[in-house]
């Protein structure tokens, strides 16, 4: 069983800046992609920014100019940060992992953090 356990969220002004965390708990293959998503009210998920256990990075718009992901593979733990936050930013910031087996992917999910964005 996997686990997902995101810390970091809370109320910003805009233009400031927070740092999401998200710890991996379990039975993890070591070789693995962890990134994250975020979920706006009424609105579909979409993704952020994944980082590969081998360092490979990829950037959803909404992180591309402001948000750094990064990773500790010895603790299967990521980082978010995120800088210059909007208003546009506020959201459920949920983590993931996703372990590709073949043909086959096994996702797991955290249970999210929010992010408020708000003067």
């Amino acid at each position: 069983q996997v686990q997902l356990v995101e810390s970091g969220g809370g109320l910003v002004q805009p233009g400031e800046s927070l740092r999401l965390s998200c710890v991996g708990s379990g039975s993890i293959f070591s070789i693995n992609t962890m990134g994250w998503y975020r979920q706006a009210p009424g609105k579909e998920r979409e993704f952020v920014a994944s980082i590969h256990s081998g360092g490979n990075l990829n950037y959803g718009n909404p992180a591309k100019g402001r948000f750094t992901i990064s990773r500790d593979n010895g603790k299967n733990k990521i980082y978010l940060q995120m800088n210059n936050l909007n208003s546009e930013d506020t959201a459920v910031y949920y983590c993931n992992l996703v372990v590709q087996l073949g043909d086959v992917s096994y996702p797991y999910w955290g249970q999210g953090t929010q992010v408020t964005v708000s003067s």
